[in-house]
């Protein structure tokens, strides 16, 4: 069930349901829950072909461009200790990967993942305002 709490939380309360779904035959997707919950949802789950360059090597791509900012992050030394004393570095850090990875071009599609989901580009924290506004508060405002 951590799956479908995970499907859950991260793709159905924020992007709604999906029309299709393409995975690979692992069983964590092709088990009778899932096959089930993709009929009532009217889901289509699609395959891809074993070693089929071009959905493996999509999905490898990405793996490895969120592996290496990870990678990135950890080097700076951002560390969590869970409640057992074991240190996890990328713990604290998915959030900030997934802004940076969906509001960054990405070279295989030259498109913004969140401006082609959402149909708009959320601003990261980074972002400076293209425009100075005066009617925000004195104390808000950017110092010169």
């Amino acid at each position: 069930m951590d799956t479908a709490l995970l499907f859950w939380n991260n793709i159905i309360s924020t992007c709604g349901v999906p029309k299709i779904i393409i995975s690979d035959r692992d069983p964590k997707f092709t088990s009778e829950f899932w096959t089930n919950l993709y009929d009532m949802l009217g889901t289509k789950l699609a395959f891809s072909t074993a070693y089929y360059p071009q959905t493996d090597g999509l999905a490898e791509r990405m793996i490895q461009k969120m592996e290496d900012i990870l990678r990135r992050f950890c080097a700076y030394g951002m560390e969590y200790k869970d409640h057992e004393g074991y240190t996890h570095y990328w713990v604290t850090l998915i959030q900030a990967v997934q802004l940076a990875y969906n509001t960054s071009q990405h070279s295989t599609t030259g498109k913004i993942p969140a401006l082609v989901e959402k149909g708009w580009n959320p601003l990261s924290p980074v972002d400076q305002p293209e425009e100075e506004s005066s009617n925000h508060p004195p104390h808000s405002q950017r110092f010169p």
